[in-house]
């Protein structure tokens, strides 16, 4: 496990990396990013920003969605892979979000975790981004692998472990952002083929690169 000091370090080399820690996701309306969540599941969030215009388009409101024909979903998001499945969920989280909750996204995990098709990466993002909550940790595989190569966790793999690891090491202030930022470090530097440690902001702190 890294000191203070060097998460520290880790925090403030990937803020003065990517200041902008936005999700690349487009939507910010809780039920809308909802929906890009379950999309972008094994596609990528560029693919899933072209597809949900159309959707949206269509289907305007959680309301709209929960009277929506599985069928005619799928139509629309073919190309984010996996639409049978994704399209199911789609309908079926609209139908319980106007059945259970007013129409509404849930603020808080538990509740979040009844609908279909979201797990606690997908929760986590809405929490943070969504509701502004500290402490929201997004464990997709950018952060599994970073967290592991600069030492945030120790060869550990499992999603739920490595949230609560990084929710007891970091700023709960912080932690949202962080995610964010591991994603940018982990698509442009930190790849999963190849890392660029040459250039890596945070190679001082690499575990990987420094063992």
């Amino acid at each position: 496990m890294r000191t203070k000091k060097q998460i520290d370090g880790i925090l403030a080399a990937l803020e003065r990396e990517y200041p902008m820690a936005d999700c690349t996701l487009t939507e910010r309306d809780a039920w809308r990013l909802l929906v890009q969540v379950r999309l972008a599941a094994q596609c990528t969030d560029a693919r899933v920003n072209l597809v949900t215009p159309a959707l949206f388009a269509r289907f305007p409101t959680v309301q709209a969605m929960a009277q929506a024909d599985v069928g005619e979903v799928e139509e629309y998001i073919r190309s984010c892979g996996f639409y049978h499945g994704k399209a199911r969920d789609l309908v079926w989280q609209a139908q319980r979000l106007c059945e259970v909750y007013g129409g509404r996204v849930p603020d808080n995990m538990d509740d979040l975790l009844t609908l279909p098709g979201v797990g606690r990466k997908s929760a986590n993002l809405i929490l943070g981004d969504v509701f502004g909550q500290p402490g929201a940790v997004v464990v997709d595989t950018h952060c599994i692998r970073l967290s592991n190569r600069l030492g945030l966790v120790d060869n550990d793999k499992d999603p739920v472990r490595i949230e609560k690891a990084l929710r007891a090491a970091l700023p709960p202030e912080k932690t949202n952002d962080f995610c964010h930022r591991l994603v940018l470090h982990g698509r442009a530097v930190c790849t999963a083929r190849k890392p660029f440690c040459d250039i890596c902001c945070c190679a001082a702190y690499c575990k990987t690169l420094n063992q």
